[in-house]
């Protein structure tokens, strides 16, 4: 039988680095995630190794082959180096022993492989090879499980998601990230264990959330989060969606509407992009969350034709507003909250453009409001399109090819993506001889106002303008 550890490629470096443990009489193992993904055909980046090297013998080992070392999880048996352009982490055997309060273990040090691939958190990452030898230890039976394309635990699943929760948010992730399924005694301690989750910090849990959004099958992730209780924990707004049926009250509910936003959304991303780019983290958050406003807003009124209709007016307001807040609690960025959110609150501005109501102001608008989003909130709308009515599909898709005809129309004529009034505040304190102050300030949104209405105007004219607004302003105080 081919010895599976054969099958791992283990670089030149971590070659060398397993030479120098053995010389020092220790064991060194590749383990973990290198090990699943190399026996995956995936590509391998970071190296980790385990070993039964005290930290600070491992740290004398390293020192002297390495480019560069930290030290900063010493404390927890981590020491990690720079080793032929390869980035290392070495951890000694570890036996640890939870509080099951918080997610931080009592940290003991262990005396062999076995005891250490226990305490991980699925059988597929519970996998070592060794660097001297090439022997594969798989005592849990990962590779079998890696072979099915399932999610186990080492220990009971109840054990292992009570001593650190954030690991059921892991399920989800590797879900979404390798196309895995997840056992049905495990997917059961998910179940009831959910609560547990909110120990974690929401560093960890935005971490996790954005691995799994960013994975190859998101929506899988999702809906594990979601079956399970987890998104109820961290983020209730999309579960909530699942109760929630749309405008139409036809084939779909919000919940599912809005996955498939998300399905269609990486499609238009990926299809855009260069090969190997990183996924587009704000247009997938913002279509996940599109729509997380309709609970909210859910109205039955009388329909024209008679009976009822649910309706969900301002929901984008609304849901805005949601976004701000639950980001926020995650500890997202302060530009990315600004950019998602902006992007939930501008997906429905489209649907007015059908109407054939939209000026050349209103088109400017749109491109200014949107900014630098402009090209995602494309794909938003565009996803934002889930009917199985081919006609009604086709004509919203044709509308919107109109609407970015007339886009391209408009830069070609001005500079649309940097509107800016026709003087600025120099000009105008030099024009209305006025010092600085809140007048200047609303002067020059009065001459934004007219570029957006009018486009560009003359220098002369815009000067006229600004003179017959200051001489009204003046009449009226």
């Amino acid at each position: 039988m081919t010895n599976p550890g054969q099958l791992v490629d283990i670089p030149a470096s971590a070659v060398h680095l397993g030479q120098a443990f053995a010389a020092a009489g220790h064991q060194l193992y590749l383990v973990g995630g290198p090990v699943r993904d190399a026996l995956m055909g995936r590509r391998v980046t970071d190296l980790d190794f385990t070993t039964d090297a005290r930290p600070e013998a491992a740290l004398a080992i390293l020192s002297p082959l390495a480019q560069a070392v930290w030290t900063t999880g010493i404390e927890f048996g981590t020491v990690g180096a720079q080793i032929g352009g390869d980035a290392c982490e070495i951890t000694t055997f570890r036996a640890d022993r939870y509080d099951r309060v918080s997610r931080n273990p009592t940290v003991a040090f262990g005396d062999n492989i076995n005891d250490d691939l226990r305490r991980r958190d699925f059988t597929m990452n519970a996998m070592a090879v060794s660097v001297i030898d090439r022997s594969f230890h798989d005592p849990y039976g990962g590779l079998a499980d890696l072979a099915r394309g399932e999610l186990r635990t080492p220990a009971t699943a109840e054990e292992s998601f009570a001593d650190d929760p954030l690991r059921m948010l892991r399920a989800a992730r590797f879900v979404s990230q390798l196309g895995v399924t997840v056992a049905d005694d495990v997917l059961t301690a998910m179940k009831a264990l959910a609560p547990e989750l909110g120990r974690i910090t929401a560093e960890r849990v935005q971490a996790e959330l954005n691995k799994l959004i960013g994975g190859r099958y998101p929506r899988r992730g999702l809906e594990v989060l979601v079956d399970t209780g987890l998104a109820a924990v961290v983020l209730p707004e999309v579960a909530a969606l699942r109760m929630t049926t749309d405008e139409h009250g036809q084939h779909k509910d919000v919940y599912a509407h809005s996955l498939q936003v998300l399905e269609q959304a990486i499609a238009l991303e990926q299809a855009g992009s260069a090969g190997g780019s990183p996924p587009d983290l704000t247009l997938r958050w913002a279509a996940l969350l599109h729509d997380i406003g309709k609970p909210d807003t859910r109205r039955f009124v009388q329909a024209p034709a008679g009976g009822r209709q649910v309706t969900f007016h301002h929901h984008e307001v609304v849901g805005a507003r949601l976004t701000r807040n639950r980001l926020k609690a995650l500890k997202f960025s302060k530009d990315e909250i600004e950019d998602i959110s902006r992007l939930v609150f501008l997906h429905l501005r489209f649907y007015g453009y059908g109407r054939g109501e939209w000026t050349d102001s209103a088109v400017r608008r749109y491109v200014t409001d949107a900014g630098p989003l402009l090209n995602r909130l494309h794909k938003l709308v565009r996803s934002d399109t889930t009917t199985r009515n081919k006609r009604k599909a086709a004509s919203l898709a044709a509308t919107y090819d109109h609407l970015e005809d007339r886009i391209a129309k408009l830069r070609e004529q001005e500079e649309l993506d940097a509107i800016r009034p026709d003087l600025d505040g120099k000009e105008i304190m030099a024009i209305l001889q006025i010092p600085p102050g809140p007048l200047v300030g609303r002067a020059y949104r009065y001459l934004l106002e007219l570029r957006m209405e009018q486009g560009p105007l003359e220098h002369s004219q815009a000067v006229a303008e600004l003179e017959a607004w200051y001489a009204r302003q003046a009449s009226q105080d």
